[in-house]
């Protein structure tokens, strides 16, 4: 997300290299890499070789949700350890744990978060905070 986060700063259709986002944002070069092949291929990002190359958003910031990003790098919101349809449940028995209805509703929660924030939001820091919920 910080790496998306850096491409969207640049500007809309700024074209911008891996390398540039590895130094600004201090991460790895080839984490990057792996990274954006798998936005490439959501269609996140588009990717141009060359001189005047490097990758852009394919679509304006304020259209990409912060859950497409994730759900393209195949990075689940997880806060139990069940898999729906496994035969053993949370405690490793058929059962489910006592608390596992309220960790499935928190990963409903963070995915309908998610989904309502974009790239833009995120870059402008107008996310919805607990404090502007309270005050409203």
């Amino acid at each position: 997300m910080t790496a998306i986060a850096d491409l969207a700063n640049q500007g809309e259709g700024a074209r911008v290299s891996l390398s540039e986002i590895a130094v600004r944002q201090g991460l790895s070069l080839s984490f990057l890499e792996q990274v954006f092949a798998d936005l490439r291929r959501a269609g996140i990002v588009t990717s141009k070789r060359g001189p005047k190359g490097g990758y852009a958003l394919s679509a304006p910031a304020h259209t990409v949700r912060v859950a497409d990003v994730i759900e393209a790098v195949d990075e689940p919101i997880k806060a139990h350890g069940c898999s729906p349809g496994a035969a053993l449940g949370c405690t490793g028995r058929t059962t489910r744990c006592l608390t596992h209805s309220l960790w499935g509703a928190l990963e409903d929660h963070i995915e309908g978060f998610l989904a309502g924030v974009s790239v833009q939001d995120v870059i402008d820091g107008t996310l919805p905070s607990r404090e502007m919920e309270a005050a409203e």
